[in-house]
């Protein structure tokens, strides 16, 4: 019975985390167009 808690946990957790990953990259990515806007600069 805990074992398939802990495994259950275990899957589940992946998508939470890899949705805050996309976010802290989404982020700086807008982040960085901003900057570049504000400098009148190309992004790449």
């Amino acid at each position: 019975m805990t074992n398939e808690l802990v495994y259950g946990a275990y899957i589940l957790i992946w998508p939470a985390i890899t949705l805050v990953v996309l976010g802290v990259i989404c982020g700086a990515v807008a982040r960085d167009v901003r900057k570049a806007k504000k400098a009148d600069e190309d992004l790449i």
